[in-house]
């Protein structure tokens, strides 16, 4: 076991002595999570710094890039990325401000804002992808396709239990 989880398996211990109800193996599977998503967000933080970007900042960027028509709403952007509204609201200021993406009106809903990212947007993507694309090899390096396909299909199912 990876020696930085070590101090958490312990105190999972202590909690097990003292509550010997307490369910040790959804706490270990839980707290993994959150250590790794700490990792590969520090790990994407330390990548797309010369970028001048951080992890957030990459993510929507990326659902965008990721969308065939290249635009969404700010509540279809939220959904995708997993961010609150006020979250969206911030980020997506700091990427116009940046000139990455681009707000205008709905040709269908004038109510309604979409957003787009521009062409210095898209380059950027272009740019630091080769980066992302090492980064993610590295932080799955030591999993096999088997074992990438198996812990993927482990994770849909935990969170298809998570919000049913």
């Amino acid at each position: 076991m990876n020696s930085s989880f070590a101090p958490t398996e312990r105190r999972l211990a202590v909690t097990c002595e003292r509550h010997p109800a307490f369910p040790r193996e959804p706490a270990v599977l839980v707290r993994l999570i959150k250590h790794i998503y700490k990792v590969v967000h520090d790990d994407a933080n330390a990548v797309l710094k010369p970028f001048g970007l951080n992890h957030p900042e990459y993510n929507l960027l990326m659902m965008m890039y990721g969308t065939p028509s290249g635009e969404m709403t700010p509540s279809d952007l939220a959904d995708a990325a997993g961010e609150k509204s006020a979250n969206i609201t911030r980020l997506t200021n700091q990427l116009c401000e940046k000139g990455l993406i681009h707000r205008k009106g709905s040709n269908d809903d004038r109510r309604k804002v979409v957003l787009t990212l521009t062409p210095g947007g898209e380059a950027l993507i272009e740019s630091f992808l080769p980066e992302i694309c090492g980064l993610l090899g590295r932080q799955t390096g030591k999993l096999g396709a088997d074992d990438q396909r198996q812990l993927e299909r482990l994770l849909k199912k935990m969170l298809d239990g998570l919000t049913d």
